[in-house]
């Protein structure tokens, strides 16, 4: 069963975010707490780890600005 990866919300104002770029390509097989994407909103960016561990089916385009909860990837 996939886990779907969201777009978190990390400030209480946060509306939406933008993906500034994917730390692990498409494919891959990555560990829950593995860093996944540089996320920036608000004037910071954050580092967005794994929910689960897997195989990563990327849906997010980087650069392209998503709504909090917007899923951006699943890990099957």
């Amino acid at each position: 069963m996939a886990v779907e990866v969201l777009l978190p919300k990390l400030g209480f104002s946060m509306n939406e975010g933008q993906i500034a770029e994917w730390l692990v390509q498409d494919g891959a097989q990555v560990n829950e707490g593995d860093p996944l994407f540089l996320l920036e909103a608000d004037k910071s960016t954050n580092e967005v780890e794994a929910p689960a561990s897997g195989t990563l089916s990327i849906q997010a385009v980087v650069g392209e600005t998503y709504e909090v909860g917007t899923v951006i990837a699943y890990i099957e």
